[in-house]
């Protein structure tokens, strides 16, 4: 892949979710699907919306490894990114991701308890196109 950064960027950019994952207690994958992030720095940094209470968060508070797929399913591509998450309560940042329809999830609006932010920052990913896979470490 001669320019991850575009080629990936680019397939990220057209999807509408991403699969995200977290490890439990007990040491194994819980994966949902979930909005594709609101904001992107490169394809290293990424931030998306949650629940403060949910599930998830909780995972990531105990152990924050994580892992992000985006997959373009009409030209069976896609990418895992490995790294860790952060959350995040900073109201500078919620108040730049929010979205008018976020009211839907957070009646009291950007300032809700239970809205918060996650912010994935990715060391490694693996890219698959055309029958071939690709590792490589993100900087």
């Amino acid at each position: 892949m001669r320019d991850a950064v575009k080629t990936i960027g680019n397939l990220i950019d057209k999807q509408s979710i991403c699969y995200v994952s977290s490890v439990d207690e007990a040491g194994y994958p819980n994966t949902k699907a979930m909005f594709a992030p609101r904001k992107r720095d490169g394809i290293r940094t990424f931030y998306m919306t949650t629940n403060t209470s949910s599930m998830r968060v909780g995972q990531y508070q105990k152990n924050p490894k994580a892992c992000l797929y985006f997959c373009d399913r009409r030209f069976y591509r896609g990418v895992m990114l490995k790294g860790t998450v952060e959350v995040l309560h900073d109201p500078l940042l919620k108040q730049e991701i929010w979205h008018d329809k976020d009211i839907l999830y957070y009646p009291l609006g950007v300032d809700d308890p239970d809205y918060c932010v996650l912010r994935f920052i990715a060391v490694e990913g693996r890219y698959y196109q055309n029958l071939k896979s690709e590792t490589f470490t993100i900087q």
